[in-house]
């Protein structure tokens, strides 16, 4: 769900959304060839639950889910939560830490994020976001940012609200519930759990620092994926 582009970055943004959703147009395989162009092994992200929506889903996620389970369980589509989270840090890593803010009310993903900013060095609230602090540079808190990262647009309304006044890209991990007002990128998931919020981090740290050039692979980072999901 892509809205107005107000600044360079945004354009920016467009165009690596652009250039990723051709590339996965090309691709016309089952899921089951499709395994070695997943960011990790399908059975990671069946474990993790990051594909179990919500019995509630709006207008804006509908594109998104797969199919709804005889409990009224809705079912995202696996393929798309990888091609989002791949364009999400393809373009996050245009971008030095500095110039990042991840947002996180939900404590269920405290873990996850805070561990994302150890091995990132970028800047995370998780917790009540401070009111204000990426608008008035009068607040002894004042954060400058280029883009914001929210774990769950709801909670994280005011972050999204005060990034929209900046004009400044928003990215935020939706559920089938969510709906995408003020958002630029939508990458869907399962939202509110620790399993799959801990592997949506992980996925986002390894591959922000190997397109960033600073490792080869997640084998050179010595926290595991087991680390940001653990209960």
């Amino acid at each position: 769900m892509l809205n107005g582009y107000k600044t360079p970055a945004h354009l920016f943004f467009l165009l690596i959304f652009e250039q990723n959703l051709y590339k996965a147009n090309l691709i016309k395989n089952s899921m089951a060839d499709k395994q070695e162009e997943l960011l990790v092994p399908l059975e990671n992200y069946l474990k993790a639950g990051i594909h179990i929506g919500t019995k509630f889903r709006t207008k804006y996620m509908k594109q998104f889910i797969y199919k709804v389970r005889p409990d009224g369980l809705s079912v995202l589509n696996v393929q798309k939560i990888n091609e989002r989270l791949d364009i999400a840090s393809k373009f996050l890593a245009q971008f030095e830490p500095k110039d990042i803010l991840v947002v996180c009310r939900r404590e269920n993903g405290w873990k996850a994020v805070k561990l994302f900013s150890k091995l990132t060095g970028i800047r995370t609230y998780a917790g009540r976001y401070p009111p204000g602090i990426l608008t008035n540079s009068n607040l002894s808190k004042f954060t400058e940012a280029k883009v914001l990262l929210a774990t769950d647009p709801w909670p994280d309304k005011n972050a999204v609200v005060d990034a929209g006044r900046i004009g400044i890209p928003v990215i935020a991990l939706c559920d089938t519930n969510n709906e995408s007002n003020n958002i630029d990128l939508v990458v869907p998931c399962n939202n509110k759990g620790k399993k799959s919020l801990g592997l949506v981090f992980w996925i986002l740290t390894k591959e922000y620092l190997k397109n960033r050039k600073l490792i080869k692979s997640e084998k050179d980072i010595k926290i595991t994926d087991e680390d940001f999901m653990e209960e």
